[in-house]
């Protein structure tokens, strides 16, 4: 793609490297389930409207992924003229119909940005090198992925023209599987020591009963939430405002890298990108769309984490609230919320599961086998599925490791893409194979 890059474009992902035995991107890989079936139990409005382009149906993937990354730098997330024309043709056209100035081709449409705006983007788009940002983010271990690869949520589509251009992720578990039993922890960032524990505990029960934490890694609740599932040896997933590598805020340095390691760290934003206000209230319609479920522990009645609960709310995700002091304005938010209907009153992670998971999933033993044939596993995957007992009382994440010869985060990451599957449950500490009945 000329003005993107003067070295031959290639895919950063690492189970798409040369020799790893993995498929093109857009390609299935072993493990992966069909598109829309990753959204089973998530509600969908209007992905059948907005049909979306993507990786899937683009005729280079490569170029379109490098077209995209050159995107997420150029744009603001949630650009919503850019999201239109790329619901309607590839980001190599928009790319080059920005350089020129035209109508991307097949959109037949105007273009929909003020002069100055948009030459403001053919400024910047002389110094963009998308191919530099693919390979950074490969060097910390982290990847880029887009519309149409197999590791796309695809309740992301849901957004709309807002939807994220791609996601660039520090951390070796797979988005999809990890986002299929996921549920969104939030608050204040000036949190009281209720606000505080409260979270821990969601996120520690949470996680002790398979589901996957997600928040903003930011002070306050977002961290509480995060402390806790990690403290159990659970998943949790943290979307930032930033680049996957930047610390911020810097006091969370050593959060933020035991989120990439044990679990997944997911930004819009390419890699060196600083936070701004618009940004973090950007952040939270990711965070509503990709989990079933937001919880709000504490908020003020003009907090940011209210934002999140709105997105979820017209996304027809559930809302809950946890309910504090009447005394305090941080529970204030919450309570309105409540009191309004948009939010349903939990207390713990069973009254969430009960809200959020499959029909009886958490009121009766699974009685359903894998929605996945064994033998389309991933080797790892694979590996780590041999490991786990069949017995009642399973086995630590610990046993596993050696047994598997994987490193134990990267075991727990599997363990819970098996449990999205529906191989194996957890059972507080221990892993089991889920029985048939």
């Amino acid at each position: 793609m000329p003005g993107l890059g003067t070295r031959k474009p290639r895919t950063p992902h690492p189970r798409t490297a040369p020799g790893a035995g993995a498929q093109p991107p857009g390609a299935p890989l072993p493990g992966a389930l069909p598109p829309r079936a990753v959204s089973r139990g998530v509600p969908s409005r209007g992905a059948a409207e907005i049909a979306p382009r993507d990786a899937a149906t683009s005729e280079d993937p490569s170029r379109e992924r490098l077209a995209r990354a050159a995107l997420s730098r150029l744009t603001e997330p949630g650009d919503a003229v850019i999201g239109r024309w790329l619901l309607q043709c590839e980001a190599t056209t928009v790319v080059r119909s920005l350089r020129e100035g035209a109508a991307p081709g097949d959109a037949g449409t105007d273009l929909d940005l003020e002069p100055g705006r948009l030459a403001a983007y053919r400024a910047r788009l002389a110094d963009l090198d998308p191919e530099a940002d693919l390979e950074r983010v490969q060097e910390r271990g982290g990847r880029f992925i887009i519309p149409g690869d197999t590791e796309w949520p695809s309740q992301l589509d849901d957004l709309g023209p807002g939807r994220p251009v791609g996601l660039w992720l520090r951390g070796t578990g797979s988005l999809r599987l990890l986002a299929l039993r996921s549920v969104a922890v939030v608050g204040a960032r000036a949190c009281t020591a209720y606000g505080a524990h409260v979270a821990g505990e969601l996120g520690a029960q949470l996680a002790e009963r398979g589901w996957v934490v997600v928040s903003g890694a930011a002070y306050g609740i977002d961290a509480a939430a995060h402390r806790g599932a990690l403290a159990v040896g659970g998943m949790t997933m943290g979307v930032l405002a930033c680049g996957v590598d930047v610390a911020y805020p810097a006091g969370h340095t050593e959060l933020i890298r035991r989120i990439s390691e044990q679990g997944l760290l997911l930004s819009e934003l390419p890699p060196g990108q600083h936070p701004n206000r618009f940004r973090f209230v950007l952040r939270n319609r990711v965070i509503a769309a990709l989990t079933r479920g937001t919880v709000v522990v504490e908020a003020a009645v003009r907090s940011g984490a209210l934002s999140t609960a709105r997105r979820a709310r017209d996304l027809n995700r559930h809302v809950m609230g946890v309910a504090g002091p009447v005394t305090s304005e941080l529970s204030a938010g919450v309570h309105a919320l409540i009191r309004s209907g948009a939010a349903t009153l939990v207390t713990d992670a069973a009254e969430i599961g009960e809200l959020i998971g499959a029909m009886g999933d958490d009121l009766a033993p699974r009685r359903a086998g894998p929605v996945l044939s064994r033998d389309l596993l991933e080797p790892a995957v694979a590996r780590v599925l041999e490991a786990v007992p069949a017995c009642a009382d399973g086995a630590p994440v610990e046993r596993l490791a050696r047994q598997s010869g994987l490193p134990p985060d990267e075991v727990l990451q599997r363990l819970y893409e098996l449990g999205s599957l529906g191989f194996v449950e957890r059972a507080g500490a221990h892993w089991r194979v889920v029985r048939k009945g």
